[in-house]
């Protein structure tokens, strides 16, 4: 009878201790929140940072010269765009596979002899500017003033928009190219960590850095600008290059970028058990659920910290779950998530 009474006691006393340890988690996660916001920041007086290419992921637009070389050919995210704007022009009509070979170098030597270029296969930044030719750019007569603080930024990798924020009202909106579906541009809470300007290439004339963890991500021009409106980056958003210019004088260290739209994992990504520390879309993904439980109240940042284990941790013990603080297979079911498997 007494272990009867015990376990009806600890029934009732379970969940107004979980509430207790959840308000105050709550309360200090935004008290964290506003202290980070309103603290100076070593960054925040930095407009320039040098960039180092890691294999996380993310943006690579550095621009090679593509030319003719033997086996193996030069390959990447350039040839492909290459491929597909020289068969848009009605000059290729090979494979989009992303591979500089023969076929490709027929095209464009095609394309150069009609612009009257120099008859070569070789693509240097006149030749993507040539590519350009013919496309309508969006130009504003009467360019805006800038925006009131505090400025925001949302964009939807599904409308491929890009939308400025004024004091929470919207202000303007501007077309923008997202992540292939191999490559998506990662969902989150995200804020301008550093501003870069007349890099060139593929970075057109300016950079807006975002803090991802697990690669690297911003706004940036373009020297492809039929790409707009498009998935067609790695990850990266591209925008006009007149726009982004605006944009760059807008916004400033710090301003929040929020991105939305349908998830999406790179296409070497496959479930993992997620431990203290990790990073990854797929933190994101479990943060945005256990916020849509009522659990999370942090940032939707891709970084396995604290606060997110804390929420795992009560997440488990309402479902019953060792806890543990570890998304393994049986959580990250629980959660709704879908398992990625790749062979």
């Amino acid at each position: 009878m007494r272990a009867s009474r015990r376990q009806i006691l600890s029934n009732k006393l379970l969940p107004l201790a979980l509430s207790a340890i959840m308000a105050g988690a709550f309360f200090a996660s935004r008290l964290c929140q506003l202290a980070w916001a309103h603290s100076p920041s070593p960054s925040t007086a930095r407009t320039t940072q040098t960039v180092t290419w890691g294999s996380l992921g993310g943006c690579d637009c550095r621009g090679q010269i593509l030319k003719p070389t033997p086996e193996p050919h030069q390959k990447g995210l350039d040839v492909e765009e290459l491929q597909q704007r020289l068969r848009e022009l009605g000059y290729y009509f090979g494979p989009i596979n992303g591979v500089y070979g023969p076929d490709t170098w027929k095209a464009v030597r095609q394309f150069k002899t009609n612009l009257g270029l120099p008859p070569d296969a070789v693509v240097d930044e006149a030749t993507w500017e040539a590519l350009g030719y013919g496309i309508e750019i969006p130009i504003s007569k009467d360019p805006l003033p800038p925006p009131e603080e505090p400025i925001a930024i949302t964009i939807d990798t599904d409308r491929k928009r890009l939308m400025v924020y004024s004091k929470g009202d919207l202000y303007s909106e501007f077309p923008v190219a997202v992540g292939k579906p191999e490559t998506p541009t990662p969902r989150g809470e995200w804020k301008i960590i550093y501003k870069g300007r007349d890099w060139g290439g593929g970075f057109g004339t300016r950079w807006l850095g975002l803090n991802v963890p697990w690669g690297i991500y911003g706004i940036h021009g373009t020297n492809k600008p039929w790409s707009i409106g498009t998935a067609a980056s790695h990850g990266c958003i591209r925008m006009f290059n007149h726009h982004v210019e605006q944009l760059w004088e807008w916004v400033k260290v710090g301003t929040p970028v929020t991105i939305v739209g349908p998830p999406g994992f790179p296409d070497y990504w496959s479930f993992r058990t997620i431990e203290p520390k990790a990073v990854g879309p797929d933190v994101v993904e479990v943060q945005k659920r256990l916020l849509q439980e009522g659990l999370y109240w942090s940032w939707i940042d891709g970084s396995y910290g604290d606060a997110t284990i804390r929420a795992v941790k009560y997440f488990q013990a309402l479902q019953g779950l060792p806890i543990t603080g570890v998304v393994d297979r049986k959580t990250y079911q629980a959660l709704g998530l879908k398992i990625i498997e790749w062979d």
